[in-house]
């Protein structure tokens, strides 16, 4: 039932759009083919991603008047806990609206990784095919004609990485001011905080990196190429880097 779940919603519409991708693309570039589903990946995710964006950037605004609660309810958790959420429905905060958007890409990335595990290509299972996709002349396996999508890729890894910790610097803030503007900083609830900030901002791009070392390059080239997009989407709203900032 999972199984025939996870192909139908995920591993054959992405199988689809590959196919599909590589076949109009005159170089047959698998590459080119991934970087161009996760494009359209961005853009039907795009209002969850701006949604996201948004979600933090009120999250920033309402930042100290947080550190207050905790400070006035530091004795009482339950308390504190409720006073918080109470803030984030006034203002009308949504505090998971980017778990959201990390959860919704890993059938993404899970997807990648079994076509290419699976060896989906270059030979292709028109089994898989919808009606409206046609089998495409050729796939060539090497992005620009010097990455096997089906092999690892340190460079992929690498950039992965790289792009993780830009995208979380540019989404998190500088992290000097964050801790300057938190007036329990000593407190068990300020070690956590800080604990969770050295781990998104330092641990996880280089858990990232590590993964995608271990895993077909494709799923590395679509993690690098979302990245980059969301980093570009932070500058094009111009609303991160404003005077309020």
């Amino acid at each position: 039932m999972i199984s025939k779940l996870f192909h139908a919603s995920v591993y054959d519409p992405l199988y689809n759009g590959l196919t599909f991708f590589v076949g109009i693309i005159p170089t047959h570039d698998i590459g080119l083919a991934i970087i161009a589903l996760t494009i359209v990946v961005r853009i039907v995710i795009y209002p969850l991603s701006s949604r996201a964006i948004k979600a933090q950037m009120e999250m920033k605004k309402i930042a100290p008047e947080i550190e207050l609660l905790k400070a006035k309810y530091k004795d009482n958790r339950e308390e504190q806990g409720r006073a918080i959420f109470a803030l984030y429905k006034e203002r009308g905060v949504h505090p998971f609206a980017s778990i959201g958007l990390v959860l919704i890409q890993f059938p993404v990335l899970i997807g990648l990784y079994w076509v290419f595990y699976k060896g989906g290509f270059p030979s292709v299972d028109s089994s898989l095919l919808y009606s409206f996709i046609h089998i495409p002349a050729s796939v060539n396996m090497e992005f620009l004609g010097i990455l096997d999508m089906s092999k690892r890729s340190i460079v992929l890894a690498v950039l992965a990485s790289l792009t993780q910790f830009i995208y979380t610097r540019l989404s998190m803030g500088s992290r000097q001011k964050v801790l300057e503007a938190s007036p329990v900083e000593a407190s068990l609830s300020g070690d956590m905080a800080k604990s969770f900030d050295l781990q998104a901002r330092y641990m996880l791009p280089g858990i990232i990196g590590v993964i995608a070392y271990t895993i077909p390059a494709a799923a590395p080239l679509y993690w690098v190429t979302s990245n980059i997009l969301m980093i570009v989407q932070e500058y094009a709203s111009g609303r991160r880097f404003g005077k309020g900032m």
